[in-house]
């Protein structure tokens, strides 16, 4: 037996453990300051249950500060709000919002006033003293280039992306079996050139490289997702302005490339009768945007839904304070990790079958 490997899995949930309790631990500090206005009683907890709502939305939502936090270790980077307002290009850091989601701080830059409430900035001259985030309009919002916590993700995930390929492309060689790096990248590579060969055909090349991108890039964020420590454990595929983006790219691709066949099946169906080629018509044209909708929505939301149950199986322990409960915790946590790191890879692959569908049918030759 192995025991080598059951060592190493036991102690990797332990470090799992006291980084998850960690973690958990400062942004409980992270919600008592939140909450530095209320009363005292409510501060201390003694009488009030704990609310896990704050924490897990504190781990869901973007932020202007990025946090890097290991089990004794607790640094917080402000980051710089870049914002383009009435009067022109707004630049400050974020460690002005210190302390403050809840639109208590007023910040006075370039003639205008600004609150942060949650992950949005607002003109505090527009709004209320107690403002609802899910009814701020755009006319009481500037247009913010800010470089948020998703942003450092997504760049921190596309430099260890570049370095891995690097690392690949040059311990590869055509004379031996690669190793290294390369013994993993490889089959992954040819599995997906060899997709996309099936669902595009002949015309498959010029699109490799889009997918071979995409699925990249949603397989390591995925799983530097689930790594339960700083800089990594972001929710960045989990955020649907990323997941629309992405979207946005595959409808622009499948678009641009389709040839006249594929217009011709949705603009005036084949084989349909006159009187309901219309119908059939605006059906096809539906559907070219909600094929990328579906995309969307998908990888949104299993990356979404699986780190709220693995951060609400940890706030249990906090919710009932009972001495088993942490068994369980543990036991459901782990049960969850194991489950999303196939889920990892499963929508990561879904992802980009979906799109080398599209591509394929965008770009098919009617058989004559």
């Amino acid at each position: 037996m192995n025991y080598k490997f059951f060592t190493y899995i036991f102690i990797s949930l332990l470090f799992a453990g006291l980084t998850l309790s960690a973690q958990t631990e400062h942004d409980q500090e992270v919600q008592a300051t939140h909450h530095s206005g209320q009363e005292e009683t409510q501060l201390e907890g003694n009488d009030k249950p704990y609310d896990p709502s704050e924490l897990i939305h504190h781990h869901l939502s973007d932020s202007h500060d990025y946090a890097f936090e290991l089990p004794f270790i607790h640094k917080t980077f402000h980051l710089p709000v870049i914002l383009w307002t009435n009067n022109g290009l707004t630049i400050f850091s974020s460690v002005e919002f210190q302390g403050d989601e809840h639109g208590k701080v007023v910040v006075e830059k370039n003639g205008q006033k600004f609150k942060r409430i949650h992950d949005l900035i607002v003109y505090a001259d527009k709004v209320g003293e107690h403002v609802d985030p899910n009814e701020v309009t755009l006319a009481q919002r500037p247009l913010d280039f800010s470089i948020t916590k998703n942003v450092v993700s997504m760049l921190l995930t596309f430099l260890i992306l570049l370095l891995v390929l690097y690392y690949t492309k040059k311990s590869y060689n055509h004379k031996k079996v690669p190793k290294g790096i390369a013994s993993f990248m490889e089959p992954l590579i040819v599995f997906i050139r060899d997709m996309a060969k099936e669902n595009i055909g002949p015309k498959y090349e010029k699109f490799v490289p889009f997918l071979l991108t995409v699925f990249f890039f949603i397989l390591f964020a995925n799983l530097f997702g689930l790594i339960p420590f700083s800089p990594f454990g972001y929710n960045l595929t989990g955020n649907i302005l990323v997941t629309f983006v992405l979207a946005v790219i595959v409808f622009i691709i499948t678009n641009v490339n389709g040839n006249k066949s594929y217009w011709t099946h949705i603009l005036w169906p084949p084989g349909v009768p006159v009187i309901l080629k219309p119908f059939i018509a605006l059906i096809e044209i539906l559907s070219i945007f909600t094929k990328p909708f579906a995309l969307m929505i998908r990888l949104f939301a299993n990356i979404l839904a699986g780190h709220t149950i693995i951060l609400t199986f940890v706030t249990l322990i906090f919710v009932f304070k009972n001495w088993g409960v942490p068994f369980a915790s543990a036991f459901a946590t782990v049960f969850m990790y194991v489950s999303e790191l196939l889920v990892a890879f499963l929508q990561a692959y879904v992802f980009t079958l979906l799109s080398a569908i599209y591509f394929g049918m965008a770009v098919k030759e009617e058989a004559h």
